[in-house]
């Protein structure tokens, strides 16, 4: 089985899995399959809005397939989420990619 067989079996199990969901966006980030990672991305901030790792992935998603309107709100809601959760580190992360990404 490859990963991504693996990861929608733990989510066939747990639909609600962030951390399965999330490994799976990745996976098809890696594999170019861009839509299938946003739809992934948006289904865990739906699902669980409070997974700040989340924000910047999606984010700089967004900015790498030129929807930076898109990119810009994701970082900036992510920036208020980690500040939520006492995330000061991804706090900072996703406000330096605004940063740059407003350049």
């Amino acid at each position: 089985m490859n990963r991504i067989e693996i990861l929608k079996g733990f989510l066939e199990e747990n639909a609600k899995d962030s951390f399965s969901r999330y490994a799976l966006a990745l996976e098809y980030v890696k594999l170019g399959q861009n839509e299938d990672a946003v739809r992934e991305f948006e289904a865990v901030k739906k699902n669980d809005p409070d997974y700040v790792p989340t924000y910047f992935q999606l984010g700089q998603l967004y900015q790498k397939i030129g929807r930076i309107h898109e990119a810009e709100k994701t970082f900036r809601t992510g920036m208020t989420v980690a500040a939520k959760m006492g995330d000061e580190h991804t706090r900072s992360e996703l406000e330096a990619a605004l940063e740059a990404l407003l350049l």
